[in-house]
């Protein structure tokens, strides 16, 4: 029996496919779902990859020096900005961690660049407004004491 309801029949060419999580980033990149966010909305600002960004910067070194670092993004215009991404597990769960993230900002505004923090939750309630505030040097994230 065929039934406008049903998954076969005469409509089943008119259904629509299963809509896609919007937090969620396309198949093949290499990062989180909330850098995905800071992503989109920095191409949607007509930024280009490359030319005026990059993602996971590596700066003093990396991970293979001691002391290096690496930014979830290093904005070249404007100049002299890097936005990390907080995650509640990753950055907050621990004193330590909040400790590292603190001594990774100053390590990284004694060379005269300013890093911005974008927490996730405000990522998840609206990425546009937290990435261009960030681009405007503004920073909501709980690093501030907000």
């Amino acid at each position: 029996m065929v039934t406008r309801r049903g998954i076969g029949g005469p409509f089943a060419r008119f259904q629509r496919p299963p809509k896609r999580d919007p937090f969620q980033p396309p198949d093949g990149w290499p990062g989180s779902g909330p850098e995905w966010l800071v992503f989109r909305e920095l191409e949607r600002t007509g930024l280009k990859e490359g030319v005026d960004f990059l993602y996971q910067s590596v700066r003093f070194g990396g991970r293979q020096q001691k002391g290096g670092a690496i930014f979830d993004f290093e904005i070249y215009n404007p100049p002299d900005l890097c936005i990390n991404v907080q995650s509640e597990f990753f950055h907050y769960s621990t004193v330590d961690q909040r400790s590292h993230d603190a001594l990774r900002r100053a390590q990284v505004e004694s060379q005269g660049v300013t890093l911005i923090f974008i927490d996730e939750a405000d990522l998840r309630k609206n990425a546009r407004f937290f990435v261009r505030a960030a681009l405007r040097f503004q920073d909501y994230s709980r690093m501030t004491g907000r």
